[in-house]
């Protein structure tokens, strides 16, 4: 009789024992299952963003990198306005850089071809930094006359050399 007081004692301990560990256990899994759930829930997420990448990519890419000016002129015009959102919209979602290629026909002097070239490009780059791309991730420069994508004079070839090129 006198180990029964002492065996409730152990039956009791252990039962708490037993109870603590079922409870322990059930933690653990749950824990588990939260951590399975947010691990889900970021691929998820991942998967939405490369695909929201690859979305706006497409859309860069189909209307071209390359925006064209009027004569002896720096300002964009709305098609190069309309082009430049969706690169815009691109480099927002993603960490690439861009070099922007100032190009003009081959009227004028070699100076001033340079200078207006450079002109066109910062006139692109304006653009892209108040819409929200950071400016060190932009770098321009200037081609002038010296790279041209259509030989020959008349309108029709020079209004394809007066452009700026976004790589």
């Amino acid at each position: 009789m006198r180990n029964l007081p002492r065996a409730g004692k152990v039956c009791t301990v252990l039962f708490t024992a037993a109870v603590l560990a079922a409870c322990g256990s059930s933690d653990t899994k749950d824990e588990d299952d939260a951590a399975a759930a947010a691990a889900a829930a970021a691929a998820a997420e991942q998967a939405a963003q490369a695909a929201e990448l690859q979305r706006l990519e497409q859309a860069a890419a189909a209307v071209g990198n390359v925006f064209y000016f009027e004569f002896d002129s720096s300002a964009l015009t709305q098609d190069a306005i309309n082009k430049l959102n969706a690169h815009i919209a691109l480099l927002q979602k993603s960490d690439k850089n861009v070099r922007l290629e100032g190009h003009t026909d081959e009227r004028g002097t070699r100076e001033y071809n340079m200078a207006l070239g450079e002109r066109r490009a910062n006139s692109v780059r304006d653009y892209m930094v108040a819409n929200g791309v950071a400016t060190y991730r932009i770098e321009t420069v200037s081609y002038g006359e010296e790279r041209p994508v259509a030989y020959g004079s008349g309108e029709a070839n020079w209004s394809q050399n007066r452009r700026v090129e976004l790589k």
